[in-house]
């Protein structure tokens, strides 16, 4: 009967004690092995290009703040089967955000039980990954937010392409910070004309007031369409 096959898994922890607690952790499962360790991310992106593994838990901080996270990037680029988890002592959503965006599968928290961290190590092996409420509700409204500017930015170009070239003029002078009655001034026309084109224009963006759309050009970093 042939051997089962074992959970290949490296660590990338900078804190030796940590790292080597986590390998022996790893070591004593039956169906587990360390195949790797490194004290930086440099060092899991060198060992991944030679040894091949199954999973691979990263620490986020070690030469850098965000070492573990450029580490991941790199790794999941070039090894894209390799199931990366994090394993840290941040909790903030930009953390978690930039995180999971590297191509990590999971995320735990460090001093979370040893139990835990096995069931985390042998579910992300099968792609049977349950992330925990906390980081899934985090990951699951950064995705709604990033949908929702994706959609505002479709009606946003969708409606520039109907502009006037008064009406880009318009906006043009509203990105330079300038009050409706400096622009009448500058474009030598009545207040009245340039609230008239102000209404057209709120009307067009589907905004109140004017500083509305100068948020949300700023918003979607589109303000070169207005030069």
């Amino acid at each position: 009967m042939a051997e089962e096959k074992k959970i290949r898994v490296m660590v990338a922890e900078d804190m030796p004690l940590l790292r080597e607690d986590c390998c022996d952790t790893v070591d004593q499962q039956e169906d587990m092995e360390i195949v790797g360790s490194a004290a930086s991310g440099q060092e899991i992106c060198a060992l991944a290009r030679e040894k091949d593994c199954d999973v691979i838990l990263m620490d986020i901080e070690m030469e850098t703040m965000q070492a573990g996270i450029v580490a991941a990037e790199a790794i999941h680029q070039s090894r894209p089967e390799v199931k990366i988890i994090f394993m840290t002592a941040h909790e903030t959503d930009e953390m978690i955000n930039s995180a999971m965006a590297s191509g990590a599968v999971d995320y735990v928290v460090k001093g979370c039980p040893d139990e835990v961290l096995l069931e985390h190590i042998r579910k992300a092996y099968t792609d049977q990954i349950n992330l925990d409420p906390h980081i899934r509700q985090t990951v699951m409204k950064e995705y709604t937010r990033l949908r929702q500017s994706e959609r505002s930015l479709i009606f946003f170009i969708n409606n520039v392409a109907r502009l006037t070239g008064a009406e880009r003029e318009l906006v043009k002078l509203l990105l330079e910070g300038k009050k409706i009655p400096e622009i009448a001034r500058l474009r030598c026309v009545e207040v009245v004309t340039v609230k008239t084109q102000m209404k057209g224009l709120l009307s067009k963006f589907g905004c109140s007031r004017n500083k509305e759309i100068v948020q949300m050009i700023h918003q979607l970093g589109l303000e070169h369409l207005f030069k």
